[in-house]
């Protein structure tokens, strides 16, 4: 029985999740030619996609290697999953010859735009297949809008790995209540271990709390979630005192929620510490003093291995003067300021930068090194984290060996990449994905504090 539906995917799809094949059950997918071709194009260019394309690929062969005749991938071919689940009813997948159809009355000009044809392509499925949905689904708002306009019917973006429905649905990784916390507890149970002070409060006054979420109020209180249950939650006392004075190599945070993040940023328990916010809010001055601190005071890791995303990245250094460092400098010049401005009161800033760097072992990294390995005994700190697909991220996260620690930093509102919006930005992702797992931190940032210029803009452009 041929399914009611049939998707038509565009390349920044299969990009964006290479394994989207299986996500749309029972219904069908096309692929048109022009997708293979874009894909093998991208697959041997340094660029930060192109692993997703090569996966992609593999994923297309490994469902078509079973056809027995070029019919038959016209045709369609039964999607499988990697590993066979007889409960999970898939549709098929095939490819269609898109080239000639720019030629026919009614269908877009050709023009060379790879566009035009996959747009084609789905106007040419539903004039022949008048009794199914014929949807294309892509990630383009203006291939979205083209294809409407061009006569299609049904134009979807791809959102099977959107978690959330409005970015102010986000988790900010903390809470705060008006007043003073303790006047909406009845009852409360205090205990002493580890030198900590732990609180046992009814689950009713936090019904929707999740582990290491903070809460903190405007007499002074502050806590962090250590456990839950059906009945109760568990938090550990952190006097806001303590959190606004601690200080990580001379710099010391501004607000409550900068020093939530200086908290979660140095404590040991915590293996992914995400902070994201916006520009000039400190992330990269308060995540790179953690840094320092835990490794040239507290000598808990042995080196900072620093990297970013940007989209032209990967295919650039290559054409860059020197040393893989000497060549992601410039990408990384962020971090260079930010060094440069917490030394910027010494006799000698110069002298008193290039130490932290060696004594602190920074390596400046591209993501195409972090892909293979395993890090040991290392913060791995991953700026403009927001670029990132959720599954480039997770290639990144589970490089994480043992006495690790990972930190995203980001800015939902500055995405570069042509294949994501904040809702599916892999930041936006791992936020959501961890916020139940133990060794995960969120903090999210909202003042500026660079400067008033930047406060201003950041508020009113």
């Amino acid at each position: 029985m041929r399914s009611s539906k049939l998707y038509i995917l565009d390349t920044n799809v299969l990009l964006h999740d290479p394994n989207c094949l299986t996500e749309f059950k029972e219904q069908d997918i096309a692929i048109p030619m022009t997708v293979l071709e874009e894909l093998d194009s991208i697959k041997d260019r340094k660029k930060n996609v192109s692993q997703e394309a090569r996966f992609a690929i593999r994923a297309i062969d490994r469902i078509l290697s079973q056809a027995k005749s070029p019919e038959e991938i016209s045709g369609g071919v039964k999607i499988t999953l990697p590993t066979p689940d007889p409960k999970q009813k898939l549709g098929k997948l095939s490819i269609f010859p898109d080239h000639e159809l720019s030629m026919r009355k009614g269908f877009l000009p050709d023009h060379n735009n790879n566009d035009n044809h996959i747009i084609n392509a789905a106007l040419h499925l539903q004039s022949i297949y008048q009794d199914r949905q014929v949807i294309l689904v892509t990630k383009d708002i203006n291939m979205r809008l083209k294809a409407l306009g061009a006569g299609l019917k049904r134009v979807e973006d791809y959102r099977t790995d959107q978690l959330i429905s409005d970015l102010d649905l986000l988790t900010a990784g903390y809470r705060k209540f008006k007043g003073n916390f303790w006047d909406q507890v009845s009852d409360v149970k205090t205990e002493h271990s580890d030198g900590h002070t732990f609180h046992r409060i009814a689950r009713s006054l936090l019904p929707e709390t999740y582990l290491n979420e903070y809460v903190y109020d405007n007499e002074g209180f502050a806590g962090r979630v250590e456990s839950i249950n059906e009945t109760e939650v568990k938090l550990r006392d952190i006097n806001q005192r303590f959190l606004l004075d601690k200080e990580n190599w001379g710099i010391k945070p501004l607000d409550i929620p900068q020093g939530l993040a200086i908290d979660a940023l140095t404590d040991p328990s915590i293996d992914l510490c995400i902070i994201n916010g916006a520009a000039g809010s400190g992330k990269t001055l308060l995540a790179l003093a953690a840094c320092l601190e835990q490794v040239i005071e507290h000598k808990r890791y042995n080196k900072i291995i620093v990297t970013r995303s940007t989209p032209p990245l990967a295919e650039d250094i290559g054409f860059l003067p020197g040393t893989e460092e000497e060549k992601m400098t410039p990408w990384l010049s962020a971090i260079q300021d930010n060094l440069e401005a917490m030394h910027e009161g010494d006799e000698l800033p110069h002298s008193s930068i290039k130490y932290a760097i060696e004594k602190a072992n920074i390596q400046f990294k591209s993501l195409n090194f972090i892909r293979g390995r395993s890090i040991q005994d290392a913060l791995v700190l991953i700026d403009e984290a927001q670029n990132l697909t959720p599954s480039q991220l997770k290639t990144i996260l589970t490089r994480c060996g043992k006495n690790s620690k990972m930190i995203c930093l980001g800015n939902l509102a500055q995405i570069d990449s042509n294949y994501l919006t904040p809702l599916t930005s892999g930041l936006t992702y791992i936020v959501e994905r961890f916020k139940d797992y133990e060794g995960s931190a969120t903090i999210h940032l909202e003042s500026v504090v660079r400067s008033a210029l930047a406060e201003y803009a950041e508020s009113h452009l």
